[in-house]
Formats: C-alpha cells, sequence, structure tokens
C-alpha cells in the first residue's frame, strides 16, 4: 500500500486507540465496497499493493486497515495479553467499531487473510445481515499441529534472526504485532480454540481459498467451512504456500473478482 494513511479513533480494551486505515478508490462510491483484514503478523502496509490490483480488476472500492496492535495503530500496552477468544473479540468488538467510526452503513464484502480470514469468519456469523460476502484466503477454523510447529519456528527466528528488523518496516511496533500473537497461539489453553459452530450462523456467500503447500494449515480447514456453510466454494492452489494474494496473485484476483461479481448484491450505497 503507498497511499496515505488515516486513523479512526475507537475504544478497544478500555482504552482509547487509533486504527490505521487507507481507502481504495473511494472515488466509486457507488461500487461494493471490500474490507481486507490482515493475518496475524499483517498491517495496512503489509497487503503491498495486492488491495489497489483486486479493487482495481473489480471496478470495487477497498478499505484496508491495521487492527490495533498493528502497523501504525495504536500499540498494545505493556500489560495487554490476548485471552483465546481474542478473534472473536476483534468480530465483535473492534471491526464494527471502526465500521461505525467511519460510518460505513452498508454491508460489505470480507477479505480475510489467515487470522483476518478467521475474523471474517466471526463477523459473518455474529452479524449475517450486515456483510456482503466473504473471499478467506487460509483460514483457521480450529488448531493443527502444524500450525503451532510453525509459530514455533517463527518465534525462533524472530528471537535469533533479523525477523523483528524486516518487520519493523511494517509495525511502528513490531514486538507488540509478534507478541500479540505468538503468545495467544503458543499457549496451551488455545490448542482447543475453535470457531465450527460459528460456521453454521454464516449465511453470505463464502469462497474459501487454500494452498497446498501452506506451512500452517491443511485443507482440512477450507473443506470444513464447506461442510457447514451452504453454497461455500473452495479454491485449492497447488504450489501455493500461506499466502496465496502473494504466491498466486493473478489467480485470486480473478477467482476472486468472479466470485465477487457472480454473487454481487443491487443497491449498495456509497460512503
Amino acid at each position: 500500500m503507498s497511499g496515505r494513511s488515516e486513523f479512526a479513533a475507537i475504544v478497544w480494551q478500555g482504552r482509547p486507540v487509533h486504527v490505521e486505515y487507507q481507502w481504495i478508490a473511494p472515488e466509486r462510491d457507488t461500487a461494493p465496497l471490500v474490507v481486507f483484514l490482515h493475518e496475524g503478523l499483517g498491517s495496512v502496509a503489509m497487503w503491498r499493493d495486492f488491495p489497489q490490483r483486486l479493487c482495481d480488476a473489480g471496478g470495487l472500492r477497498g478499505l484496508v486497515l491495521s487492527r490495533p496492535g498493528y502497523g501504525r495503530s495504536t500499540p498494545r500496552a505493556p500489560d495487554e495479553t490476548w485471552g483465546v477468544d481474542f478473534m472473536h473479540r476483534q468480530a465483535r468488538e473492534v471491526l464494527p467499531a471502526f465500521l461505525d467510526a467511519l460510518d460505513i452503513e452498508e454491508s460489505p464484502w470480507l477479505f480475510g487473510h489467515s487470522d483476518g480470514a478467521s475474523i471474517a469468519l466471526l463477523y459473518a456469523s455474529m452479524f449475517p445481515h450486515k456483510v456482503g460476502g466473504l473471499v478467506v484466503l487460509a483460514p483457521h477454523i480450529f488448531v493443527e499441529d502444524m500450525t503451532i510447529r510453525s509459530i514455533v519456528i517463527a518465534r525462533d527466528a524472530y528471537e535469533h534472526t533479523d525477523l523483528r528488523k524486516k518487520l519493523s518496516r511494517y509495525h511502528d511496533d513490531p514486538d507488540s504485532a509478534f507478541g500479540g500473537w505468538s503468545r495467544i497461539w503458543l499457549d496451551p489453553a488455545f490448542r482447543t480454540w475453535s470457531i465450527e459452530a460459528e460456521l453454521a450462523h454464516v449465511r453470505a456467500p463464502v469462497l474459501a481459498v487454500q494452498g497446498l503447500d501452506d506451512e500452517y494449515g491443511t485443507l482440512a480447514q477450507v473443506h470444513g467451512i464447506a461442510a457447514v456453510v451452504s453454497g461455500a466454494r473452495v479454491l485449492q492452489l497447488p504450489h501455493c504456500g500461506h499466502s496465496p494474494h502473494r504466491d498466486c496473485a493473478d489467480v485470486v484476483i480473478a477467482q476472486s473478482v468472479a466470485f465477487m461479481h457472480r454473487h454481487a448484491h443491487g443497491g449498495q450505497s456509497g460512503r
């Protein structure tokens, strides 16, 4: 992302925080809106040019945000720890507060990656009439052993390599971003985390995308969505890891735009 970041003020964890965001093509005021939700180590900047490319290909508007603790948003407080329900709270509290702060009344599409994909699914289950549809890349609906192994490897790299320096390009406080994500995922209590029951409440169309070489999850994640969500479509991508929007950007853009247009809701208003 190369545009100018703005900041929305919300209350989170009992204190005021600022949420970084960028608009894409706001002049397309009658076009469907797509809200981009990043992964566990992501931010506005870490999406790079993908949201712009997708919106241009589909004639869409986009809204990209960094969740609290990430990017240029307010970092975690020194004593702030996330519970097993942290993604539920992001969907139930943070995302609605952010959309309200920007006076968004329409039902946007949600485009989520990894943790952001799980948050998108949770939001759609909690507010089924407030979402036009979902595209979820490498979603987590339960915890797999390989996910934990890969996060342990990432933690070791953060502690012993230049990973922290690399992440500082995308986060004002990389310790806030990495610590919040890794600490809860590696907490033994998190091993029983699951959103499989919540999926039964999703009514919006879902395109679930999984790379066959994903080191953080298997096809069981997207097949689990398809087994519960009526009409969900699964897209399996060979030679693709945990970031389909980087590894297979052209295919993801083409398939996502086609899916959105197929399920477009008429009469969406502008912001």
